[in-house]
């Protein structure tokens, strides 16, 4: 996977990412923020493996 498919498919997960992890992301809580980034993390992760 080359800088530009990696990006691609980057861009992809988060213009897909559920609104409760936009939420989350945004939230004044670190608990909350904390859960929404590990969660984007395995996301990213999992689409940069396929």
């Amino acid at each position: 996977m080359n800088a530009d498919d990696t990006a691609a498919a980057i861009a992809k997960v988060i213009e897909n990412a559920p609104d409760w992890l936009r939420q989350d992301l945004a939230s004044k809580d670190p608990g909350l923020r904390t859960r929404a980034e590990e969660t984007l993390v395995a996301i990213i992760t999992a689409a940069l493996r396929k």
